[in-house]
């Protein structure tokens, strides 16, 4: 019963965590890929929740700008789970979004989108491996720049009915810098509601940054740690590409 019980909590505690968002950072932006563009992402990730370890990868996330103003997003990841006296490893769940910029930005006005998702439940929850359910959020982001200065955040709402899970809002901002054509720096502060019976909401810290070897292919890394609430570590780690008719490049 002992044994049953920690994988119960480790399916939740993998299934309804977070998803990467603006990578390498939780927080994410309003900017579509864009139009007739591509991104492509293999990355790695790590969520260290309560002494429980996730570790998504390799994992693969796709956007394509399928029209102006609007980008369709794909990832699917294998997923390993280490905790408790015992660790499984497989296919997770895969994510679905659609990013709509309503709003471009002005010198004095940012701009605004939405971001929706579906989680789709792709991994096998009998092995903590997926939520069981198919579940949703719902944000809006703003985002705006100043030279070599770019700040974006906001925040939202996801909708999760698998057994054992709430409801939760979750937010953040985020503040960078381009040093130089090669170098991006940034934080951010993240914070979540309690999204399991058996959790709580945490608020973090994460640092991190974009090295660029050519305009069309980047090193991306981050890594942040809780100051209130659930001890939640976190870390990201990828190697991103991006490309499309170098005319309408503005990224």
């Amino acid at each position: 019963m002992r044994k049953r019980f920690r994988l119960f909590i480790l399916v939740f505690l993998a299934a309804t965590f977070p998803a990467w968002a603006g990578p390498p950072f939780l927080t994410d932006d309003p900017e579509p890929v864009d139009y007739r563009h591509f991104e492509f992402y293999i990355f790695q990730t790590l969520n260290a929740v309560g002494g429980n370890d996730t570790v998504q990868g390799p994992a693969l996330e796709f956007n394509w700008g399928a029209l102006p103003e609007v980008q369709l997003h794909v990832i699917a990841s294998l997923t390993g789970i280490s905790g408790g006296g015992f660790g499984t490893y497989g296919l997770g769940d895969s994510e679905l979004g659609v990013k709509f910029r309503f709003v471009d930005e002005t010198p004095g006005f940012p701009q605004v989108g939405i971001f929706p998702m579906a989680e789709i439940p792709t991994g096998d929850v009998s092995r903590g491996l997926g939520n069981g359910l198919t579940w949703y959020k719902f944000p809006l982001w703003i985002q705006k720049s100043w030279g070599p200065w770019t700040t974006y955040g906001g925040g939202g709402y996801a909708l999760n009915a698998a057994a054992g899970t709430r409801d939760y809002p979750f937010g953040g901002w985020l503040i960078q810098r381009d040093l130089g054509g090669q170098w991006t720096l940034g934080g951010e502060l993240f914070a979540q509601g309690q999204d399991t019976d058996a959790d709580q909401g945490f608020f973090l810290v994460n640092v991190g940054g974009q090295f660029n070897f050519s305009p069309g292919f980047s090193l991306l890394f981050s890594g942040g740690h809780s100051l209130v609430g659930q001890d939640v570590t976190v870390e990201y780690f990828a190697l991103y590409w991006t490309w499309g008719p170098e005319e309408k490049r503005d990224k």
